[in-house]
């Protein structure tokens, strides 16, 4: 198996190249946030595409391949400088990504190595950053874009809603090859129209406590907006979407939901595990080969601090 030139710490430079002024004196905010050694940051979004089979989930955590942990190598050896990457979603263990989010600051004294030395007309700033990562990244993970950010943004506090799609296969071989990393293959019959109606028990504001693993201090209160089931031939697909999402909450949706389709449920037992106030032991969490982040929404930037303030607060019921 190749080696990804990622597991190699970059070499020091003997004699590191004199850093080109690319931009104006103004390009740079005075408001804008300080690194530690008193030099300002430039604050960039990423969005972001990856398997997730063969990572330990999205955060960094030593000794485990991560999807953090590799973009923060990358972006590390390109500005040849410690770097940290925040993520919309925090994914699981062996969930995917289409449209996952995450912003990383870059302190304007390492910028410049990003650029070309030449760069192409017409190419947008750091189309060719994004073509360099893909040098150093696996061919698991992409960053797809990369663009200037708001000094208020923040992938994760900032955002206001999250989509996801659950992937199922019926069909009685299982799941196409091609297909078999991203979708879960369920041999027995589903009854996705009792599906639909039990899943809009579930749509609201209410705490999900019985569908979420614990974390201290957290809340398991979310405003879920949106739980569809559709079918198309053997194949079905859950499309969810909420503020937010407490850990496991997802599959723990889809495995309950599942129970129903099978018929060892009723619809309305759904609306009981609303009652609960901690993870339910009914039902299992279905795994996480079939679950794909595919968006995060923002709100325009002049609502960006706003947002991070409604975000932090400690919700209730009360209290949206």
């Amino acid at each position: 198996m190749r080696r990804s030139p990622t597991r190699r710490p970059p070499r020091p430079l003997k004699n590191p190249p004199r850093i080109r002024t690319l931009t104006s004196p103004d390009a740079v905010s005075t408001s804008e946030p300080v690194t530690a050694n008193g030099g300002g940051f430039v604050r960039l979004r990423l969005d972001i595409a990856y398997d997730g089979t063969e990572f330990t989930g999205w955060a960094a955590q030593d000794g485990f391949r991560t999807v953090a942990g590799v973009l923060e190598e990358a972006f590390s050896t390109v500005f040849r400088t410690p770097l940290r990457v925040f993520g919309a979603g925090r994914t699981d263990t062996g969930v995917h990504a289409t449209g996952q989010v995450a912003h990383l600051d870059v302190p304007v004294d390492a910028l410049a190595y990003g650029y070309p030395r030449h760069a192409r007309p017409g190419e947008s700033e750091f189309l060719p950053l994004v073509r360099r990562l893909a040098r150093f990244l696996p061919p698991d993970v992409r960053v797809c874009e990369i663009v200037r950010a708001a000094v208020e943004f923040d992938a994760r506090f900032s955002a206001f809603r999250r989509h996801y799609e659950y992937r199922l296969s019926l069909a009685p071989y299982g799941v196409e090859p091609q297909f078999a990393r991203y979708v879960t293959a369920w041999p027995r019959p589903l009854d996705v129209e009792a599906m639909s109606v039990a899943s809009r028990h579930l749509v609201g504001l209410h705490d999900f406590a019985a569908f979420c693993r614990h974390r201290p201090g957290a809340t398991t209160i979310r405003d879920l907006q949106r739980l569809d089931w559709a079918r198309d031939g053997d194949a079905v697909t859950a499309y969810v979407t909420a503020d937010a999402f407490c850990w496991s909450m997802v599959r723990s949706l889809v495995g309950a939901l599942l129970a129903v389709g099978e018929g060892r449920r009723e619809p309305d037992w759904c609306a009981t595990l609303l009652t609960a106030n901690a993870r339910s032991s009914d039902f299992a969490a279905a795994p996480a080969r079939g679950l794909t982040l595919t968006g995060v929404d923002y709100p325009p930037d002049d609502e960006l601090a706003a947002r991070i303030t409604i975000t932090r607060d400690l919700r209730t019921l009360d209290k949206p």
